[in-house]
């Protein structure tokens, strides 16, 4: 199980190695839901801000950012002083007055699965204009066969056993799992998947790097971590330094019903 008070304690390796979300989502987002600039954005668990910074750039700077991390919180407000209707709030979304409601989007990149599913559908439906939308976003882990990762993954099965990725749920089973949770909670309509694929290419530190911002890699012993991240970087430089990596962002859009 995922812990999600994790990133507090990592706030600029998270901000440093994790990848962006690909712009062409923002696209989607705004077109799907219609947004328009001065509309208001609810951000439900912030992190670092990256997803902030994608509607920002694109010139929606009416975001209310509700986070649980302190760290997170104080690191994405300095990154966005800049910008005075950005405003971030630390606290758990389930203990949060909704001040500034209702708004036009509703957004969340990679932390929604936190939230108890019944409440949160429920609640985030409450917040929203009668004609308001949700876009909700994950990283996906996509396992690869290649003789490298074939080789990492016996690592994984000497040390940490439990994160060998090819007994894990498949991302099919992962990303379809999560629409029949949206399309069940039965307050949101016209729900709509869209993937983003990409490769990236990464040298060993930097892949050692992403993975120790992974919470279940932080919650092994540090013994275990720091052996099975020795030995993965080793297989990465003895296959030539760089490592590639399939990089796969599942969207969900949906209306308010």
């Amino acid at each position: 199980m995922e812990n999600k008070e994790t990133f507090n304690y990592i706030v600029s390796e998270y901000e440093r190695f994790r990848p962006a979300y690909p712009k062409e989502m923002f696209d989607d987002i705004t077109d799907y839901s219609g947004l328009k600039q001065g509309q208001r954005i609810l951000e439900i668990g912030c992190g670092t801000g990256q997803a902030t910074g994608g509607f920002v750039d694109k010139g929606f700077t009416d975001i209310t950012c509700v986070e649980l991390g302190d760290q997170l919180a104080q690191f994405t407000a300095e990154k966005f002083k800049g910008y005075p209707s950005v405003k971030v709030l630390h606290t758990a979304f389930e203990d949060w007055n909704g001040e500034g409601s209702p708004f036009d989007l509703a957004i969340s990149g990679t932390a929604f699965h936190f939230i108890e599913p019944e409440f949160g559908y429920r609640r985030v439906w409450e917040l929203l204009k009668h004609n308001g939308s949700m876009a909700f976003f994950w990283t996906v882990h996509i396992p690869m066969y290649d003789d490298l990762h074939q080789e990492i993954r016996l690592h994984y099965r000497r040390l940490a056993p439990h994160l060998d990725d090819a007994a894990l749920p498949t991302p099919e089973e992962i990303i379809e799992d999560r629409r029949v949770i949206t399309d069940k909670s039965g307050f949101f309509k016209n729900l709509r998947v869209i993937e983003y694929r990409e490769i990236h290419t990464l040298t060993s530190s930097a892949y050692v790097s992403l993975l120790n911002t992974n919470s279940k890699h932080r919650q092994l012993p540090k013994s275990v971590k720091d052996e099975l991240f020795h030995r993965i970087q080793e297989s990465v430089d003895r296959a030539g330094g760089t490592i590639h990596k399939e990089h796969r962002v599942a969207l969900y859009l949906a209306a308010k019903a």
